[in-house]
């Protein structure tokens, strides 16, 4: 495996773990939401969007951490990298078209920790070693 790949998988790991934080946080003190992410309108948070959030942050942490695990794994990978394509798209239509989570440091960190990790996911896909299909059909190609 490349050392690239050993790096991604520590950096999922780490990001999972600060996951499930936000997962319990969500979960005891809906507050957090609305003073940390959505201060655009923090009107709109309740106990019911917070344990929302939260039980979607811990699936995505979840994920993550069986990629980490697994990262050899090509379907959990695609769908590894998803979850950070939808939190970076959740976050941006927020900030940008809903208005309800300005660009402060709880918006920003999110945004960060997801472009990054779906641009080193996207690198990650180069590391992947070929599969005696992928070999097969590239031979039968030249052909």
């Amino acid at each position: 495996m490349s050392r690239f790949l050993n790096v991604l998988r520590s950096w999922l790991v780490m990001v999972s773990v600060i996951a499930m934080g936000n997962t319990v946080q969500s979960f005891r003190d809906h507050s957090f939401l609305s003073e940390k992410l959505y201060t655009g309108t923090p009107e709109f948070v309740n106990g019911l969007q917070a344990r929302t959030f939260g039980i979607w942050t811990l699936l995505s942490s979840i994920i993550r951490c069986a990629c980490a695990i697994d990262i050899q794994n090509k379907t959990l990978y695609h769908i590894t990298l998803w979850t950070f394509v939808l939190a970076l798209g959740h976050f941006l239509s927020e900030a940008f078209i809903y208005k309800t989570a300005p660009l402060t440091i709880g918006v920003m960190a999110p945004l960060i920790v997801a472009s990054f990790s779906v641009i080193a996911m996207l690198i990650g896909f180069q590391c992947f070693p070929e599969t005696q299909e992928e070999v097969g059909a590239r031979q039968k190609k030249r052909n």
